[in-house]
């Protein structure tokens, strides 16, 4: 399976389809907020009846029972992977897992990653905004290490924080990275980006590619030379 996902940051499923056209093997796509509050889940079948592999990507933090009940609903879509954020704690984490399990489609229980610190929170806003003392490092490690004890697969982290995510919760913990940037591209609102490369020496096991790919002239050819580059 494919090590490069990419982020279908698009407002319509016509915009999603018509790119997505591009690609005569199934790839691993993102689906975010902006374009499931545009479409709605409904765009998570137009995908799959593609035959693309897919990250829903809506981030779920509440109470415990709220988030179980979101996600036994999500689990009946049949994606590949959802998430929740870190900060939710680990009675949260945990009761997101039992609702993918319970709801999980033919039994297939989609990969369940928590949010860590987000790659537009930079050391200042970590320290000064959100009241969180120390290094972005050791609060990331921590949550990861409070996923990990919830049963969650895995992380999504800055590429800087995945080789001590790695160390802190084992080789198999999924490591899964956004702020990838191509050398030569605008970083926008990110603030810990790196490139692919980087990713692959810090073992990352996914990256997370929008604007490199979607913005790209080629983007079939981007993607295949991203993906060469995780491998």
């Amino acid at each position: 399976m494919s090590k490069t996902i990419i982020a279908l940051d698009f407002s319509s499923a016509d915009q999603v389809v018509e790119f997505l056209k591009q690609f005569d093997e199934p790839v691993y796509v993102k689906i975010g907020m902006e374009l499931t509050y545009a479409e709605g889940l409904s765009i998570v079948e137009t995908v799959k009846k593609m035959g693309h592999h897919i990250f829903l990507d809506l981030k779920l933090c509440d109470i415990p029972n709220t988030v179980k009940g979101g996600m036994r609903n999500l689990a009946k879509l049949g994606v590949d992977m959802v998430n929740v954020h870190c900060s939710g704690g680990i009675a949260m984490m945990k009761a997101a897992k039992e609702g993918l399990i319970e709801g999980a489609k033919d039994g297939q229980v989609p990969l369940l990653i928590g949010v860590t610190i987000l790659t537009s929170i930079s050391q200042e806003a970590l320290n000064n905004e959100l009241g969180i003392q120390g290094e972005v490092l050791d609060t990331v490690v921590r949550y990861a290490k409070n996923a990990k004890e919830a049963g969650l697969d895995g992380v999504v982290c800055s590429v800087h924080e995945a080789k001590a995510i790695r160390e802190a919760c084992g080789p198999d913990f999924v490591t899964v990275t956004p702020g990838i940037r191509l050398a030569s591209d605008n970083v926008n609102d990110q603030k810990r980006v790196a490139t692919p490369a980087y990713a692959k020496e810090q073992g990352a096991h996914m990256i997370v590619v929008g604007r490199s790919i979607t913005g790209s002239a080629n983007p079939k050819e981007t993607y295949e030379l991203i993906e060469g580059m995780m491998n």
